[in-house]
């Protein structure tokens, strides 16, 4: 009777995250990763063309995930736009928690993304997102002037390091495995301090 492949590729995943994770991408074996599936090196070419595949399967779905959960936050900004007056006064979406959130709900995943990715495409992560905030931040605030809110100048420099900082508090939770509960007081700390920050910063 053949071997139910969908339970070899299961094996072949569970090893591969406990490599990458352990190892990271550039130092992971794929002997052992065979070896800890219980096949042969040539087998894993059955599953994955490549180790960067491989890789790409652990962290793709949940990159995938953040993703979407930001255009969903990103989009009910945008919405508001048009019924906004020049008296407009901004509060958050409650994004810092969502996202810390989400990214507890994949601690693993954001594991590999943010501490084991060097050698992957994955391994600018945390700047791309830095670079998506900015971009949106800035679109945003341009088109709340173009409805009349009186937003402040901001340096695009400054604006740059400070949403690659804010990212970069956010990503902490990963650095530190805090519990669920720990990591939930974080995010709402965190989502206030930003918030007044903000705020001040463009101030609305």
């Amino acid at each position: 009777m053949p071997k139910d492949k969908s339970e070899t590729h299961k094996r072949i995943m569970e090893a591969a995250k406990h490599e990458f994770t352990e190892y990271g991408y550039n130092d992971a074996s794929l002997r052992r990763i065979a070896s800890n599936a219980g096949i042969q090196v040539s087998g894993l070419y059955k599953h994955f063309a490549s180790k960067k595949e491989m890789f790409s399967s652990l962290v793709d779905p949940t990159v995938e995930g953040f993703y979407r959960l930001y255009r969903e936050i990103e989009d009910a900004y945008f919405s508001e736009i048009e019924t906004v007056d020049p008296g407009y006064e901004w509060e958050n979406e409650n994004e810092t928690v969502r996202g810390i959130n989400y990214i507890y709900n994949h601690l693993d995943e954001f594991k590999l993304l943010l501490l084991k990715s060097n050698g992957t495409e994955y391994e600018d992560f945390a700047h791309e997102v830095a670079c998506l905030e900015e971009n949106v931040t800035m679109r945003f605030m341009e088109q709340l002037k173009q409805k009349g809110v009186p937003v402040k100048p901001v340096d695009p420099l400054e604006l740059h390091m400070l949403a690659s900082v804010y990212v970069e508090s956010v990503f902490q939770i990963v650095e530190h495995n805090l519990t669920k509960e720990k990591a939930m007081h974080y995010a709402d700390t965190l989502q206030k301090f930003y918030t007044a920050a903000w705020k001040a910063l463009f101030g609305i």
